[in-house]
């Protein structure tokens, strides 16, 4: 059991049933009065936030969460379908418990699922991924927007900004903590194995 010393931020923890994550904590000891722990809590399934504030001395379940390797198989609606990497099984996920990971995922992608039992509530999907521009602005020398980017949207429908000299077509390295261009990836043979390239 945890108790309310060992509040903090990221602290995942059980409240009346569901996993809630910690996001903002606030100890406080007004003059003679009792020290107080002010939290603000995130469940990790409905999303929804809280605000609570504890004693010294409240106790707390841990939240026991198991993370998965799993593979991204399709999507079916705003379904998700991914494959235990060990056991084969199956399991979805809704478009709106994936979050801002959708942006990422390509059909056979390795990532990390986080279990409540045996419900997946998140994804972690690798640092940086590769995917490649469907569609893209033309750039003008000496556009007045005052910046050297143009928008575009790769394989998933996610759209972001990229430097001028990255066409359609193109593999280029994204992100996924920001959501941003990295680099350009430079293409040997007709196999889609990539090397990064060194122009950013």
């Amino acid at each position: 059991m945890y108790t309310s010393a060992d509040l903090r931020k990221g602290l995942k923890l059980i409240i009346d049933g569901e996993p809630y994550i910690v996001t903002v904590f606030d100890f406080s000891k007004p003059g003679k009065g009792q020290a107080l722990y002010r939290t603000k809590m995130r469940n990790m399934i409905t999303g929804i936030q809280i605000e609570r504030t504890y004693r010294p001395g409240d106790t707390f379940e841990p939240a026991q969460l198991e993370e998965r390797a799993m593979q991204y198989l399709y999507k079916e609606g705003d379904i998700y379908h991914f494959m235990d990497n060990q056991t084969y099984e199956q399991i979805t996920i809704t478009e709106e418990g994936l979050g801002d990971a959708k942006n990422y995922l390509t059909e056979n992608m390795n990532a990390r699922i986080l279990m409540f039992g045996d419900r997946a509530i998140g994804v972690e999907v690798p640092n940086f991924v590769n995917l490649r521009v469907i569609k893209s602005e033309m750039w003008v020398k000496g556009d007045t927007s005052g910046s050297d980017s143009k928008p575009a949207t790769v394989e998933t429908g996610y759209t972001l900004r990229i430097p001028p000299f990255v066409n359609e077509g193109e593999l280029i390295t994204i992100d996924t903590r920001t959501g941003e261009y990295s680099t350009r990836v430079k293409e040997i043979g007709r196999s889609g194995e990539g090397r990064v390239a060194s122009d950013q």
